[in-house]
């Protein structure tokens, strides 16, 4: 064999066992990726190709007693950006043609539809990518119409996602929008119910997974639903839209009249605690958050403390009945003035000559002077734990978000002004809620019942939470001194100084109006809060009916609030099918 031939034979040997070794490396690199590390590239490539999304649960509705809708949820849509793909691309314009889009020129189009600057969103993506130069996820805008959504869509910017997400719509707009309240940009409470019973209303999102093209479309066939998203529940509260209606209009009616800060009128059902109606002027609409200033965006009903005035008479005259002190009929010389003790100065609102009054009279002519005297029969730890008993001081129990308790302080601390003062609702401070339920307790034959706002939370499952526990309330007066106490307090309807404005030919009701002094840092104020409170019919009351206007300047008294009281009682009357009454009112007389 020739040394050509060996060389020839040795170049294709040295040749074929480099193929054989590339060969081999192939082999091993397949068996690599194949079986050793099959599950690791699977699972990286499923990684870049696939994705998670969120299923938004829709916030559940909050509705009416009647199940009328208060607010509910709706679709809107988020519009979304990947930061670091925010390039020029191409799309097709009207002829057909692919034409190239500068990202100044999307961004220009993007704020037409959105009705802001491009600057900004170009700021925020600016701002995304300064903090992370490959982020891939920025918001531009938050809960669009379906509208918006479209326009946007029809922009055809790839570097654009925009998920469904919900909104909230209060189609009633302010009514009872302070108890309603509000959600945030997150669609989570932010205030009013949808705040304190966000547990109930808020849902639990849902997880889907999908595999993806390279411009990140999801593959057919490839989506699965990780986890279902689960709605929240119905929130029914114990309102009557209709009746609220009603009162919202008759409140914003004389605040206007009466140019008076703030008004509240209030309808408690005595025989079950529910608050039917509590209206209040002005009102947030929940839909427009920003065009209520913010002090009027809360509710003035449990947040806003103030002093209720002779409104508090009926409770102090409660107190002498209950306690074997006095009886309807007791009589007493009420100057305009009394000097109980040095320093001490109790007057009425206006001059008179000395009156031969009954304690019913007391109420009839709202003396300050008449109920001190008598007032003197109990102490004053016996007074403060009544008052105790009756609420003043604690919250309602509705834990109603920035609820107030009001102010008052133990009976030891009392000077001798505040002493005589807390008789007839000075020297403390209580909230409309508070006095609401005090009538009611006075009302229901002396048994105080839990208030309530809530009827139950029901999920789509059928399970139904957050329903009040049957109570039978807590005695707080006598039947007997409760029932005298309405028997006075009807009177002063069709007796008292307020009578004209408050009778209604046909019907009993029982009622009290009161001014109240307000104090800011210890200082006497010239504004005051000008209220009726009472109940109706008087022989067998069904609702409470409470009225407050704070700060009225073209009706400087107590009669600011009666034409909203009598026309609430009508409402009522109207509304729930009262009948005329068939006995005759209580022989109670005035004077002596």
């Amino acid at each position: 064999m020739t040394s050509e031939a060996v060389s020839t034979r040795r170049r294709i040997m040295a040749a074929m066992v480099v193929i054989l070794l590339v060969v081999v490396l192939f082999v091993i690199r397949l068996i690599d990726i194949q079986v050793v590390r099959a599950e690791s590239l699977k699972a990286d490539a499923l990684e870049k190709m696939s994705s998670t999304t969120t299923l938004f649960a829709p916030r559940g509705d909050i509705v009416d007693t009647n199940g009328t809708v208060l607010a509910s949820s709706i679709d809107t849509f988020e519009i979304l950006t990947s930061p670091k793909d925010v390039t020029e691309f191409k799309r097709k314009n009207d002829e057909g043609k692919w034409v190239k889009v500068p990202v100044a020129q999307a961004m220009q189009e993007v704020a037409g539809v959105l009705g802001v600057s491009p600057e900004s969103l170009q700021t925020i993506v600016d701002d995304a990518l300064a903090k992370d130069p490959n982020s891939s996820y920025a918001v531009l805008n938050k809960g669009v119409d379906f509208e918006t959504f479209e326009k946007i869509r029809a922009l055809k910017i790839d570097w654009l996602i925009i998920p469904r997400t919900f909104g909230r719509s209060y189609p009633n707009g302010a009514i009872a929008g302070n108890i309603v309240g509000f959600v945030g940009a997150d669609n989570e409470g932010q205030a009013g119910m949808e705040l304190a019973m966000e547990q109930c209303l808020r849902g639990e999102s849902g997880l889907q997974f999908a595999q993806r093209s390279k411009d990140r479309v999801a593959l057919p066939g490839t989506t699965e639903i990780l986890s279902e998203p689960k709605p929240g529940g119905t929130l029914q509260l114990t309102l009557d839209r209709d009746l609220n209606w009603a009162m919202a209009q008759l409140v914003a009616s004389q605040v206007q009249e009466t140019k008076a800060q703030y008004g509240i009128a209030m309808v408690t059902e005595v025989k079950t605690g529910k608050i039917r109606a509590l209206a209040e002027a002005p009102s947030v609409d929940p839909a427009d958050v920003d065009g209520t200033p913010a002090e009027f965006r809360g509710s003035k009903a449990f947040q806003a403390p103030f002093e209720p005035g002779s409104i508090f008479k009926p409770l102090t005259a409660a107190m002498l009945i209950d306690s074997g002190n006095a009886t309807p009929n007791d009589q007493v010389v009420a100057e305009y003035r009394y000097h109980p003790k040095p320093g001490v100065t109790i007057r009425d609102a206006l001059p008179h000559d000395p009156m031969n009054l009954t304690l019913t009279g007391v109420l009839q002519q709202s003396s300050n002077t008449g109920l001190s005297i008598l007032g003197e029969r109990m102490t004053s730890e016996a007074r403060h734990d009544y008052l105790e008993k009756f609420g003043i001081g604690s919250p309602s129990g509705l834990k109603f978000p920035g609820e107030s308790s009001g102010v008052m302080r133990p009976a030891k601390d009392w000077d001798g002004q505040t002493d005589y003062v807390t008789m007839f609702g000075q020297g403390l401070s209580t909230t409309a809620v508070q006095m609401a339920h005090i009538y009611q307790g006075i009302a229901n034959k002396g048994v105080m019942l839990p208030l309530q706002l809530v009827e139950g939370c029901s999920y789509p499952d059928g399970t139904v939470t957050d329903v009040p526990e049957p109570s039978e309330g807590e005695r707080v007066l006598s039947e007997k001194a409760a029932t005298e106490t309405i028997q006075m307090m009807e009177t002063v309807v069709t007796d008292g100084f307020l009578a004209d404005q408050l009778r209604m030919p046909g019907y009993r009701v029982a009622a009290k109006s009161g001014t109240g002094e307000q104090f800011v840092n210890g200082k006497l104020q010239t504004t005051f809060v000008a209220s009726m409170a009472g109940a109706v019919p008087a022989d067998d009351p069904e609702y409470v009916i409470t009225v407050h206007l704070y700060s009225p300047l073209t009706s400087r008294s107590s009669a600011a609030a009666a034409p909203v009281f009598k026309e609430a009682v009508a409402q009522v009357i109207k509304k729930y099918g009262i009948a005329p009454a068939t006995t005759p009112g209580p022989d109670l007389k005035g004077r002596f």
